[in-house]
Order: C-alpha cells, then structure tokens, then sequence
C-alpha cells in the first residue's frame, strides 16, 4: 500500500518557502522603512528555524543503511553545482572583475545545503546520549560558538552549530505533538505569542544579522556574558514563534499543498531572479514607492511559478539529478496518443 503524505507539513513548508522568498524581496528595503525592518527581522526569527525543525522532523531514518550516500547526492552534489552556476551568473549580473572560485564559500542561500548535510552527520554522535542530555549539549555549543571569532560562513559552520539544536529538537518530536498545535487553547495562546512578538519588535531595536547565526559576537560589538545570553534569548523566542507560526498551518489539502513538496526548487532556483531583482531599476523604483502589497505579490508569484510542474521538469535534471517527471510526462502523452 502506498503510503500517504500528510498534508500538514507540505502546507507548512509551503508556507514557510513563501516566507523564505518574501524575506529575500524584502531585504533590499528594510534600510528605508522601520515596518519592512520589523516584518524582516519577525519572520527571520522563525521561517528557516521552523525549516531546520520540520528536516530534523523527517530525518529519523539517519542510521538506515545508504543515507549517507543519499544525503550527500541530495545535497552536496546539487550544492557542487549551483555554487559553481551561482558564481558565474553573479559575475555576469554584478560585473565582477573575478570569478568567484571558492566552493567552500556558499553563495548566499546555499549554505543550508552544507549544513543541513552536517546535521544529519551530527545525529550519529548526539543520538548516543540520552535525549535531554544531547539537546542541552547541542544548545550550549550553539551559545558557545559565538565567541570563537575564526567560526563564520566558511563551510556554513556557524550556522551548523548555531541551528543544530532545532534540527535536533525535530529530530526527537513526534507528530502528536504537533497535533496538540491544533487544539483551540493551543492556538489561543499562539496566537498570543505571535501578536506580543510582533508589538515588541517594533519597540525593540537590535542588529538584524544576530537572526543569521552566521557570525561570532565580536562582529556586533564586544564578546562577553551578553552575547551569550542574548543568543539563549533568541533560542527562547525562536522556539515559541516557530511552535505557534506551525499551530495555525492548516491540516486539510490545499490547492498549494503539492507545491510543498517542491520548495527545495524554490529554495535553489529563486536566487536567480532575486538576485537580478536587487540590480534591477524596479528595486530602486519600489524603493520610493514602497509598497508592501506589490512585494508580496510579487513573492506569491514567484513562489507560484518556481513550484510549477514545468519549472521541476525543465530543472529536474539538475537539482535532483534524474528526469523522472519528464519521463512521466512523455508516459501521460503516449497514453492519451494510445486512446484516441
């Protein structure tokens, strides 16, 4: 019997991709308007956490024999790939003098490819030691990282450790814990953390880039017990925003839920037209329009488009290395060939 997918967690990633996209759109007018800052900094503080949670979620066949070999042709290969197509087009796109050479470098939104590959190897250590004790180990290394200043973007390391522990957490969840999500007091109170989360960031001023875990604290001032603390506080906030953004995506199917299934061609391919974006005349027009409905359509349109079945068919070959939705096409054409 062929198993069924659960039609909460392709809304969720769905959703969540949208966000990843808006965010992105977002990004080249937070420096000119204090509501697109404060609408930045929200979702950041939750959309790719609640990603990295959801892999921890549906990585529990780790120790399966070939994963290992699967993951890294999941990921890795297509990383090889797309940071050496990223490279060129941002040559062509920036009017670079040199090409950008450096693999181990990630391009932009590439580094969760690396990471995410690391974190599937870290569940072969942490899962040795009893469930609280690893997720502790995991947090405070998280928190530690930060004051090593030679830990940054290179191999994605920051970001690997920094985010660890909510693939972890994932990882140890069950689906009836997110069904207790569903539950109307649930929602009330996620509702509530989601409404004192956005009042307070727009009285609460602080860099934005604390959001990336990609950098030690000295680069936002001196590393000291604060920093730390700070980091703890984000972990807190992050957790509660990402359990209650995760209460109200819908259970049932939508027309949108297949496309969930599809954000890995999103995540990849919607570089490209962001990219372009930020050294368009259009950036610099919505710069003086700003209007925060034209940016989320625009997001909605390019999330729509990148989740098509004909974007997956014409990128297939090279984001999952096989033609097996072409060749599914072809199949449907002949059958309809063979009954008329």
């Amino acid at each position: 019997m062929k198993k069924t997918r659960d039609s909460y967690f392709d809304n969720a990633k769905f959703l969540l991709i949208l966000l990843v996209v808006f965010g992105h759109f977002i990004r080249s007018f937070i420096n000119d308007n204090e509501l697109i800052m404060t609408i930045y900094k929200y979702i950041y503080t939750f959309h790719m956490p609640a990603f990295i949670l959801l892999a921890g979620f549906f990585a529990k066949g780790f120790n399966k024999k070939g994963y290992v070999a699967k993951i890294t042709k999941k990921l890795i290969l297509p990383y090889l790939i797309f940071q050496g197509i990223y490279s060129v087009y941002y040559y062509l796109i920036q009017s670079k003098d040199t090409l950008y050479r450096d693999p181990l470098n990630p391009h932009w939104s590439l580094w969760f490819l690396l990471s995410l590959f690391s974190w599937n190897i870290l569940l072969f250590v942490f899962t040795k030691f009893p469930k609280k004790v690893s997720v502790t180990i995991a947090f405070g290394i998280g928190i530690a990282v930060g004051y090593a200043e030679f830990i940054s973007s290179y191999l994605s390391l920051s970001r690997t450790f920094v985010f660890f522990p909510l693939f972890l957490l994932g990882y140890y969840l069950r689906g009836e814990h997110f069904k207790r999500l569903s539950a109307p007091s649930a929602k009330k109170l996620a509702g509530g953390i989601l409404a004192a989360a956005f009042i307070a960031y727009l009285f609460i001023d602080f860099h934005f880039e604390w959001l990336f875990g990609s950098k030690p604290y000295a680069a936002f001032g001196e590393a000291d017990v604060w920093s730390g603390l700070t980091r703890l506080g984000f972990y807190v906030l992050t957790i509660l925003l990402t359990f209650a953004f995760m209460a109200f995506v819908p259970r049932r199917e939508f027309f949108f839920t297949k496309w969930g299934t599809r954000t890995f061609y999103v995540y990849l391919l919607h570089g490209f037209v962001i990219g372009y974006f930020r050294q368009s005349q259009l950036a610099g027009w919505l710069k003086e329009y700003q209007s925060l409905t034209l940016i989320v359509f625009m997001a909605v349109a390019l999330t729509f488009i990148l989740s098509s079945t004909m974007v997956k068919t014409m990128t297939q070959p090279i984001i999952e290395l096989k033609t097996t939705t072409f060749r599914n096409m072809l199949k449907a054409v002949g059958k309809k060939e063979i009954y008329r």
